[in-house]
């Protein structure tokens, strides 16, 4: 299956501890695999205007994270990061990929720069857009509250979560205008895409977000800071860190994290924020372009 730049993927299937998980196939099965894995409150179509630029050269997939567009929701509002680098591992596994190069956005990011840290041969090339996690200085205000106090902010935020009725929108349009409002920096176009696809239609007629509530949870039992350096330094590819210049995330290079890499490479991109695939897709595609065509040494 040959794909072509202006094809559509494909949807497909696979189980990762009792979930069905969704994932866009792009064909050109022959090809090396690349995936595409969007972040949080996002889902895989986030990549459709990267993976038509990509897909005649590699086996372009772009999985839905658990909870998020077309996969299942966990019953038990589990959406630890832990459970989706194990949701990620199996997506490798049960295609059999023995090599992988990866695209990855915000949280997204920080699930694929564990795993590829975890099982380092598999991956080989990473490129991180805003894919670090949190920055030192917010990690530094959680780990500044006792145990306890993380443990009982996030049985009151799941308690919110159970309690707050699902946001209902009277039309596509409506959603639409509200996402501009979240991210003014979208272009109307973009807005109207990623809407469209990211929206799951009610019994009455209404309009509501594909994902999950519970995936906006903070789990108080996540690595330390150190763990999660130790884990990044076990990285054997190269990888590509990038941010949009106005976002809130923070530089690597300036705050630290990127010195956890063997071989990392850190860009800013000009007049974007957090979603710079969106902010800036022609100027991503120049540095992922290099990056990707450039030979390992």
């Amino acid at each position: 299956m040959m794909a072509v730049s202006g094809t559509n993927p494909v949807s497909r299937f696979y189980t990762s501890l009792r979930l069905k998980l969704h994932w866009l196939d792009w064909g050109n099965a022959g090809a090396p695999p690349l995936i595409l894995q969007h972040g949080g409150m996002d889902h895989a179509h986030t990549w459709d205007h990267i993976a038509r630029q990509l897909c005649d050269k590699y086996h372009v997939v772009a999985p839905d994270l658990r909870g998020h567009g077309e996969s299942e929701w966990s019953s038990d509002g589990n959406y630890a990061i832990a459970t989706h680098v194990y949701d990620f591992a199996e997506l490798i596994r049960v295609n059999g990929w023995d090599k992988v190069k990866i695209i990855a956005h915000s949280l997204g990011g920080n699930v694929s720069a564990r795993f590829a840290g975890i099982f380092p041969g598999v991956i080989e090339k990473l490129v991180l857009i805003e894919g670090l996690g949190y920055p030192p200085g917010a990690r530094a205000t959680l780990r500044a509250q006792s145990a306890g106090e993380r443990l009982r902010a996030w049985i009151e935020t799941e308690r919110g979560f159970a309690a707050r009725p699902q946001k209902h929108f009277a039309s596509i349009e409506a959603a639409a205008a509200r996402m501009m409002e979240v991210h003014p920096k979208l272009v109307k176009a973009t807005a109207n895409y990623m809407t469209a696809n990211g929206l799951r239609r009610n019994e009455d007629g209404t309009f509501s977000w594909k994902y999950d509530p519970y995936v906006r949870t903070i789990f108080p039992g996540d690595l330390s800071e150190p763990e999660l350096a130790q884990i990044w330094a076990q990285i054997d590819c190269p990888v590509l860190l990038i941010r949009g210049a106005e976002s809130w995330e923070t530089d690597p290079l300036a705050d630290g994290r990127a010195k956890n890499f063997r071989n990392a490479k850190a860009v800013t991109i000009e007049n974007a924020g957090h979603d710079v695939h969106h902010h800036q897709p022609e100027n991503l595609m120049t540095e992922i372009s290099a990056f990707l065509d450039e030979a390992a040494g």
